[in-house]
């Protein structure tokens, strides 16, 4: 959602900003910098607007007009790199750069409850205290589902699936946020070495506030040679005002949870 890699930040002007040579230190209001802690308030300002324009929103809607409106090229329209120089994938970027007034009108939107939370945490198979400590009140862990309605796609590969082929389903609830009546198309970038289709292909909104859902299913060999690809689920409607975009990510990452 936010890069965390050379944030344009204010910064004290009685410290040192920069050095010249080894003897001449200089002073700003304002300093590149480095880390969550500097990208964090960037997207809580936006998040804020977004609330402001957008009372009736939830903070899942909030994040994920931030997140599919977002931009994968920089300022002067290159592909977004590391401090190192090489194109950043999407572990370092994620969704991208977000774009504040884009945010305001993204056209769909993943949303997401409380409950929808407390059954990922379910799916987690944590101890009931741990569960509790997370949660912090009551929960209901009758069904746990570790596939949250947001607005990307993860697949992990898990070291007993080196060497087969494995098919990955998601399900996803889009929301109709425009103006009314939409129908839109979906433009599939399927990732390296990997099919993956959607259903339904068309999605016809009758009025605002809708909602229409639709799967995604990818297959790939388990391969651990290619760390990581990458594709992308896109909605355009049927006007061209609007770019729904969700990344989709296949990685060889060790387990982090059982199923």
């Amino acid at each position: 959602m936010a890069l965390g890699v050379v944030i344009l930040a204010a910064f004290n002007p009685q410290i040192t900003a920069t050095t010249i040579g080894r003897n001449i230190d200089l002073s700003s209001d304002y300093n590149l910098l480095s880390g969550t802690s500097i990208a964090c308030p960037h997207i809580s300002g936006t998040a804020a607007l977004l609330k402001a324009a957008h009372p009736d929103w939830s903070p899942s809607a909030i994040q994920s007009a931030m997140m599919t409106t977002a931009n994968l090229l920089d300022n002067i329209n290159r592909p977004i790199r590391e401090q190192d120089n090489t194109v950043a994938n999407l572990l370092g970027i994620g969704s991208g750069v977000v774009d504040p007034n884009r945010a305001l009108d993204p056209g769909l939107v993943y949303d997401a409850s409380v409950q929808n939370m407390v059954n990922l945490v379910c799916s987690m198979n944590f101890t009931h205290n741990q569960t509790q400590t997370i949660i912090r009140s009551s929960y209901n862990c009758s069904n746990p589902n570790s596939d949250l309605n947001y607005p990307s796609f993860v697949a992990l590969i898990r070291a007993a699936e080196i060497g087969r082929m494995v098919t990955r389903r998601f399900e996803r609830v889009v929301t109709n946020v425009g103006q009314g009546a939409a129908t839109y198309k979906v433009m599939l970038q399927v990732p390296v070495n990997t099919t993956a289709r959607v259903k339904p292909q068309t999605l016809v909104f009758r009025k605002k506030y809708e909602k229409l859902s639709y799967s995604l299913t990818i297959r790939y060999k388990a391969d651990i040679e290619i760390q990581h690809r990458e594709g992308a689920v896109i909605w355009i409607d049927e006007t061209g005002k609007y770019r729904v975009r969700s990344p989709i990510m296949v990685s060889a990452v060790a387990d982090n949870f059982e199923e």
